[in-house]
């Protein structure tokens, strides 16, 4: 019998259990209103695609790329961090190109990461920043967040009582799942601390443009010297509503950049070249179509929480991502947020992710994934109400 020691390390998988339910049910022919995975089902603007498709057509563009990614893109994602955030970013040394957030976190972590590293990580929080620390054989710490915690005294408290010194803190801020936001104060706080204690910082900033009602989310290397100590992922999935075509970027700390490039150089020969070009164009383009990404989601955010409001489920508006976070109401929380989710699968017709899914200081909780229509949000509901 083989036995594989890295993988046996991953923790089951919460949510198989309720994507098992809800494929059960379409098959019998139910109508299910997937509010679970936060995939986006927004078209990718029309210049975009239109760009895909002119470069496909062209044989040159059929060969492997750079690993890296492109020249051109990589000086696109510069100016677009120099004109949108004011900051400095050297294309060569500072910038590489990801195949989405995702692999862009979870081989950094590889290649920055050995046996035995201390990595803090937020708890409840997206499953590649602590699942990218356990594949590369780190020690996961989870730093509990939620509306009850002081996160820099917990951060203080894990720091003092760990041993060997903590390397490396993964963030992201908007935050998936809790939808939590922070002021540039928050960053100066972490680079401070950081640079006290000599761990690396990643930024996960997936979230940057799908924010609400006036604020301005701040970018990690906005701050003075957080360059010397950590980078920040931005990606093209949320914010041109381009989840398939898997582009993301890296950019911030020279060496942690020249890390990851070295082992991207032995894995993969980049994203396919017309993917590239169209990003540059997505880059350079007009930014209007981002505002109306984001105010769909705003509308949607609206339905759902309003429509929440009025059948007793009252939830506290959100002010970025493209989620909601909600506490179980009182009458169905002894039942913990694996077998709710359940319940709303099998009654309301309606599915979301559990919030254990996301570590252990999820419980309490679902999240529901703003990837549906306002009518078909409404259905959803409607199906809620028969169970409160």
């Amino acid at each position: 019998m083989y036995t594989f020691p890295r993988i046996d390390r991953l923790p089951p998988y919460v949510f198989a259990a309720v994507d098992e339910l809800k494929m059960d049910a379409r098959q019998k022919g139910e109508d299910i209103i997937d509010l679970g995975m936060g995939n986006p089902d927004l078209p990718t603007p029309k210049h975009i695609v239109d760009k895909m498709m002119e470069a496909v057509q062209k044989a040159k563009n059929h060969r492997y790329s750079a690993s890296r990614g492109i020249t051109k893109l990589r000086h696109a994602i510069s100016d677009w961090y120099r004109v949108h955030l004011g900051v400095e970013i050297d294309p060569e040394e500072e910038a590489i190109v990801t195949i989405g957030a995702k692999e862009g976190i979870a081989h950094l972590v590889l290649a920055t990461i050995c046996p035995g590293d201390v990595v803090f990580a937020p708890n409840p929080t997206y499953p590649i920043h602590p699942y990218s620390v356990i594949i590369a054989g780190g020690d996961l710490r989870g730093i509990p967040i939620g509306p009850d915690r002081d996160f820099f005294e917990d951060l203080l408290t894990a720091t003092k009582q760990t041993w060997p010194r903590p390397k490396m803190l993964i963030i992201s801020y908007p935050h998936n799942p809790t939808t939590n936001v922070v002021d540039i104060k928050f960053f100066e706080k972490i680079v401070e601390f950081c640079t006290d204690h000599e761990m690396m910082v990643i930024h996960d900033f997936a979230y940057a443009d799908l924010v609400f009602d006036g604020y301005k989310p701040p970018s990690f290397l906005q701050v003075r010297g957080a360059k010397e100590i950590g980078v920040e992922f931005y990606s093209l999935t949320k914010s041109f509503s381009m989840p398939g075509w898997r582009v993301g970027f890296c950019l911030g700390n020279r060496e942690m950049i020249a890390a990851l490039r070295r082992i991207k150089s032995y894995l993969d020969y980049g994203i396919f070249q017309p993917i590239q070009i169209a990003s540059i164009i997505a880059l350079k383009g007009s930014y209007d179509c981002v505002g109306e990404i984001a105010k769909v989601y705003r509308q949607r955010r609206d339905t759902l929480i309003n429509g929440l409001e009025r059948i007793g489920w009252k939830i506290e508006k959100p002010k970025g991502t493209m989620f909601v976070w909600a506490k179980i109401p009182d009458s169905c929380a002894e039942m913990g947020s694996l077998e709710f989710s359940k319940l709303l699968i099998k009654e309301a017709k309606v599915a979301v992710s559990p919030g254990i899914g996301f570590g252990q200081y999820g419980e309490g909780y679902i999240r529901f994934a703003l990837v549906e229509n306002k009518h078909r949000i409404n259905q959803a509901i409607r199906g809620i109400k028969k169970i409160l």
